[in-house]
């Protein structure tokens, strides 16, 4: 579908320009110099290559508290994409047509709801297609980012495979330096595992603030509860000990919230946990030292439950409709302004996802999140 036109913008980036960067493999990607995109522009190609599909899903945000221009909301985008080589050859979706998963036109729409929600920090899990579509579109558009592939990918097991999938963080490279970053295996029960975290020390160029986002994806699979949650204690130690990390380019307001042991610096976490709220990970999460909760909580009525569902699939053992996917935060340094409502099951459709019109079987989060106190900039 789509006319060459309608594509050619796509393309050059995501074919051209990156197959050019990374011959070289001592090219660092972010160092590359990408013609600059619009974005308005390369979402209007989008809706061009997609117009004989039905129109995405349409999701407001509900406001949680009243916005002020001043306080520079962040905006955060959590979502597990769907491995194109898990989607056409593990996956079993039995409700999707397999036409509705062509990465011809997949790409598209997972593009599509980036550019529609224009986060500052976006991080993805089963990305198998980081360094010949995500990481050279999304550097035109003015993220830098960073890639960690799962040690043993199941991708890898797909015929004509893209080659691994994992973890992927983007984020504003105008709105914020990057002072650090950290790939982590995790471990559970003294063990190595397949899955992988990113964590990245930013600070704000426009307030001055540091804070840590990290980006996971957990064991799945039910009958593997402990493991996860072994899993999720390894990653909140490893947090723990990069929060109270101080960096040079830090002020001294940043220093000392670093050096208060309580404190340190603040965190946002997003992940796929592949945990319902009833798991000892999600416990885990919520009685951390650090103090972390979590952004969706704010949709319900008494602010203290999760979403009914971020993932909802049919595959051949059956129908699974399932709360997995988080943005958790330092309550005490950030506070939810909004957040992206989760549609309703009639929008989702009897088939469920992934679906011509969502390309994922897992359905994005969004929020903006502002600090609770902005601490006076040293000149």
């Amino acid at each position: 579908m789509g006319s060459s036109s309608s594509s050619r913008l796509f393309s050059t980036l995501a074919q051209t320009l990156s197959s050019a960067a990374l011959a070289d493999p001592h090219v660092d990607p972010d160092e590359y110099e990408y013609e600059q995109a619009d974005p308005d522009a390369l979402l209007r190609e989008c809706e061009e290559v997609l117009r004989n599909r039905p129109p995405r899903l349409h999701r407001d945000f509900v406001m949680t508290r009243p916005c002020s221009l001043q306080n520079a909301p962040l905006r955060i985008m959590q979502w597990n994409i769907l491995a194109q080589a898990l989607g056409e050859g593990k996956d079993s979706f039995v409700r999707c047509p397999m036409e509705a998963l062509n990465w011809s036109e997949r790409k598209y729409l997972i593009l599509e709801e980036i550019l529609t929600y224009r986060p500052d920090v976006l991080c993805l899990q089963e990305v198998d297609h980081y360094f010949d579509t995500f990481q050279p579109v999304l550097a035109s558009l003015g993220y830098q980012s960073s890639f960690c592939p799962k040690p043993c990918s199941p991708c890898l097991d797909v015929h004509n495979n893209n080659g691994p999938d994992g973890c992927a963080l983007f984020f504003n490279r105008r709105r914020f330096q990057l002072l650090h970053t950290t790939h982590l295996r995790l471990s559970a029960m003294m063990l190595k595992t397949n899955q992988v975290a990113i964590v990245a020390t930013l600070r704000c160029r426009l307030t001055g603030r540091v804070f840590c986002v990290a980006v996971t994806h957990l064991k799945a699979r039910s009958g593997w509860e402990a493991f996860r949650s072994a899993q999720g204690a390894h990653l909140l130690q490893q947090l723990r000990d990069i929060t109270t990390q101080s960096y040079p380019e830090m002020d001294q307001e940043n220093r000392t919230r670093v050096g208060d042991g309580e404190e340190g610096i603040p965190l946002v976490v997003c992940g796929d946990f592949n945990a319902e709220p009833s798991e000892e990970v999600y416990r885990r999460f919520m009685t951390s030292p650090l103090g972390l909760d979590s952004a969706y909580k704010c949709l319900s009525e008494d602010g203290t439950t999760e979403p009914p569902y971020t993932s909802w699939k049919i595959r051949p053992s059956g129908e699974s409709c399932s709360t997995l996917d988080y943005i958790w935060y330092s309550e005490r340094a950030f506070q939810v302004d909004a957040v992206l409502r989760i549609p309703s099951e009639e929008q989702i459709g009897p088939d469920r996802l992934p679906s011509y019109n969502y390309p994922s079987d897992h359905l994005s989060l969004v929020c903006d999140l502002s600090f609770s106190q902005q601490p006076h900039r040293l000149m």
